[in-house]
């Protein structure tokens, strides 16, 4: 009885091919770790050299947003996981927190977006070497703010140039909009490509979860939406390979939403939330924060996806 009424409050789940891990949540507070001793959530997730390799948002003792680092052979068990921070705020910018990281393999190295949380919210962007995670060496480069002054969350970078540039999806509130760059400092020519849905679950705002992954059909977006009642759920979009403004196919329902206890209570109730998932042959892993509290990691069919994006929603 309780699951079915969590399901007349949610919706209706048609997303019955995704399928949560078991030992949910993967990564929880370690309560002796005064950097990490409330709250840790919404993880970047890269592929290097066989492992998975997480850089997750972590709160503690001073309310502060750093970065810690975990590592597993096959995603869902950590077997690696480090005792300190491996990014904290370094500037007035941020001086609040560096949080909701996302990193992409771009050109053999990878650059870091996330959310800069001085006075306002808004973009960083840095960058860091293959190798200096694999030995953890947190040698990061230098850190720009490519939107200075504008609230501003949410940027992926795609994984190569498209027509020359390099190219990025952020969120000016309440739409996912896209810009373009020569050199990964300075954005230009700034457009709208998904905008919330009217009496759909990501009827009040929308952002981009982890960088589009390339397939045949297009750049696969997981991103999150938000409803007028403050609940966050994972949907899909399908953008076209050469021009990635056009929105090929959307989800109607959400691809997952919170139902278990871990999702529906904690920090901020009814939320997940993800920066980052990676292809496994043809499984899609998404790891996710749940109720700003916990980290949990599930997986889906890439051709159920893609099933699931229809042509009718892409305009909408």
């Amino acid at each position: 009885m309780f699951r079915e009424a969590i399901k007349h409050i949610f919706g209706r789940m048609k997303n019955t091919e995704m399928v949560r891990f078991k030992g949910n949540p993967i990564l929880e507070p370690i309560k002796n770790h005064p950097w990490e001793s409330k709250y840790v959530f919404n993880t970047a997730m890269i592929n290097l050299s066989g492992r998975i390799h997480y850089f997750y948002r972590a709160l503690g003792e001073d309310d502060v947003s750093r970065l810690g680092y975990a590592s597993s052979k096959n995603g869902f068990h950590i077997d690696e996981r480090l005792t300190y921070p491996v990014f904290e705020p370094s500037t007035s910018l941020e001086k609040y927190g560096c949080e909701d990281p996302r990193l992409t393999l771009l050109e053999g190295g990878c650059v870091m977006t996330y959310t800069a949380y001085g006075d306002i919210f808004q973009i960083g962007i840095t960058t860091i070497s293959i190798e200096n995670i694999l030995s953890k060496n947190w040698d990061w480069g230098d850190r720009c703010f490519p939107f200075p002054n504008i609230r501003n969350k949410n940027a992926v970078i795609f994984p190569r140039k498209i027509n020359g540039c390099y190219v990025m999806l952020h969120r000016l509130e309440p739409n996912i909009c896209i810009a373009y760059s020569k050199d990964l400092l300075n954005w230009t020519d700034s457009d709208l490509v998904m905008r919330p849905r009217k009496d759909y679950w990501d009827c009040l705002k929308i952002g981009a979860a982890g960088p589009p992954m390339e397939l045949n059909d297009g750049w696969l977006l997981i991103y999150h939406g938000v409803s007028n009642e403050r609940v966050y759920r994972l949907g899909a979009a399908i953008l076209d390979n050469n021009d990635p403004k056009r929105v090929l196919g959307r989800t109607s329902e959400p691809i997952l939403e919170p139902v278990e206890e871990y999702e529906r209570n904690g920090n901020v109730s009814n939320v997940i939330f993800s920066c980052g998932a990676v292809l496994q042959k043809d499984k899609l892993l998404i790891s996710y924060g749940a109720a700003d509290t916990v980290i949990g990691l599930a997986s889906y069919k890439v051709n159920k996806i893609i099933e699931n994006c229809s042509c009718d929603l892409a305009k909408t």
